[in-house]
């Protein structure tokens, strides 16, 4: 608020600004001005301006420095953008190459491993849930999976993909002797129609 009562006391006691005289723009006006100043002897001579008018003149004669060649041009703008690269750097510094987390956190597993130890509790170690027969069951099985079914799908696959080859062949054959029949001449002098396949 004081701020505001000192700057309205500086607008109020403030000078007013004096107009400057106009300007003569030809010679007739600066006579008649120059009659008006002796007639009237109380207004004086008058103030000089504060540019010169032949600095005025000489600057607007000279040539630009500007080349007007260059207007045709089209400027070249470049954008490049640096937040992807922040965004690199900061997932470079994650470290994704722990293990998996076991159930109930970390912290659960070692209070269940420090309370119920594996040595005294055996059902507690891994794979104590099945049997010797059941777990020679699932060694063969996993060793099936592994070994036979990879060549049994690649078997299954390349047959089938033999089989499409051979209806693609056929279906183009048929194509080809519809084109032949409706070209004029059983499409004689064609050479797709007179092929060794045909």
């Amino acid at each position: 608020m004081g701020l505001m009562v000192l700057l309205v006391t500086a607008i109020l006691t403030a000078a007013p600004a004096q107009a400057q005289p106009p300007v003569a723009s030809s010679a007739a006006e600066s006579s008649s001005a120059t009659q008006d100043a002796n007639q009237n002897p109380e207004s004086g001579p008058p103030e000089p301006l504060p540019v010169s008018l032949d600095k005025i003149r000489d600057a607007l004669q000279t040539t630009p420095t500007v080349s007007l060649r260059a207007l045709d041009e089209r400027p070249t703008f470049r954008v490049q953008i640096r937040e992807r690269q922040k965004i690199e750097e900061l997932l470079a510094t994650l470290n994704f190459k722990s293990a998996p987390a076991p159930g109930g956190g970390p912290y659960g597993f070692e209070q269940q491993r420090q309370m119920f130890p594996a040595v005294d509790n055996p059902l507690r170690q891994p794979y104590a849930a099945f049997n010797q027969p059941e777990l020679l069951t699932i060694l063969v099985e996993n060793l099936v999976g592994k070994y036979f079914a990879g060549r049994a799908m690649n078997a299954i696959t390349s047959a089938e993909r033999a089989h499409a080859e051979a209806a693609a062949l056929d279906e183009v054959h048929t194509a080809i002797g519809e084109y032949c029949a409706a070209q004029p001449n059983g499409g004689a002098g064609i050479q797709i129609c007179s092929g060794p396949d045909r």
